[in-house]
């Protein structure tokens, strides 16, 4: 019994990195259908983000049957409760890429990015789907040292954010109101898929260690120091 137990709680785990694996691809064919202003990419996006919500209900079932079932403690606990966060977090990041989706069905047949934003948004799109990807490693392989990477990882989204923002508040704008509503919107939506996979390899550091990623950086001696 205690096997069928351990597999079950793996494969909550395995769950998790579908899931990532699943809105890691939407954020990148988002940004494509953005850009290309592909209105049928768009809509494979928005259709396909149903399968991680319905993955997610799938995962907190099969979490909250565990828990009633065999009412974990210490590390076991730790791992449900924090699969549970997780599959949030990776929920919300799928919404996230739908937005973009729905962004460019909008504004079909043209672009909601200007041409001159074309390599920033492009920027940020594969960005976010390799921070992604690194998130579902570390959920593979608990690898505390990648987990603890993503938040540096996460500081050139930042930066790619503030650059998007300097050209909405240039005097030399030309592309109107709606458009930049549009572009301060894309910039928050990736910005936002980000910290989610920054969330992710928080818990997964979490899940591992039993501290918070910044407790440990907070302990971690600065190189050079």
């Amino acid at each position: 019994m205690r096997d069928a137990y351990h597999e079950e709680l793996d494969s909550i785990g395995e769950g998790l990195v579908e899931m990532a694996r699943l809105v890691g691809s939407a954020i990148g064919r988002a940004t494509t259908s953005m850009l290309d202003a592909d209105l049928k990419l768009a809509e494979s996006v928005i259709a396909g983000d149903q399968k991680v919500d319905d993955l997610q209900h799938d995962l907190e079932a099969r979490a909250i049957a565990l828990l009633a079932r065999q009412q974990p403690v210490a590390t076991d606990l730790r791992i449900v409760v924090t699969s549970l966060r997780m599959s949030a977090d990776l929920e919300r990041s799928g919404d996230l890429a739908q937005h973009v989706a729905k962004l460019a069905r909008l504004r079909f047949p043209q672009s909601a990015v200007p041409h001159d934003l074309h390599a920033t948004i492009l920027e940020m799109g594969q960005l976010a789907q390799r921070l992604m990807a690194k998130a579902a490693e570390v959920i593979i392989t608990k690898d505390v040292d990648l987990a603890l990477q993503l938040e540096q990882d996460d500081d050139e989204m930042d930066l790619l954010h503030r650059t998007l923002f300097k050209h909405l508040m240039d005097d030399r704008w030309k592309h109107g109101i709606e458009t930049a509503v549009d572009v301060t919107l894309l910039g928050r939506y990736y910005e936002r898929f980000a910290d989610h996979a920054v969330s992710v390899a928080k818990r997964v550091v979490y899940l591992v260690t039993g501290e918070h990623a910044d407790e440990i950086q907070a302990t971690t001696p600065v190189e050079g120091s």
